[in-house]
C-alpha cells in the first residue's frame, strides 16, 4: 500500500512481489480512508469547503465525542 499511495503504478508493485497476475496485486491494493477522502473532495470542488462544520463549535458535543 505505501508503494503504491507513493504512486508506484500496480504493474511494477506485481512485479517487485513477485505475482503472476496483476488481480493479485490488486487483492491488496486498497485505498485507505485518507486516500479516498481526498478523491472526493478534489471530484467535489464545489460542494468542500473549508468552513468548519456547525457541530465543531458546540464545545459540549466536543467533550462528549473526546470521552468516548
Amino acid at each position: 500500500m505505501h508503494l503504491y499511495e507513493a504512486g508506484v503504478p500496480l504493474p511494477y508493485i506485481r512485479d517487485i512481489l513477485g505475482h503472476v497476475d496483476l488481480s493479485t496485486t490488486e487483492i491488496y491494493a486498497r485505498a485507505s480512508t485518507e486516500a479516498k477522502r481526498k478523491a472526493l473532495e478534489a471530484a467535489y470542488t464545489d460542494i468542500v469547503t473549508d468552513d468548519l462544520p456547525e457541530w465543531n463549535h458546540d464545545p459540549g458535543l466536543l467533550n462528549w465525542l473526546t470521552n468516548l
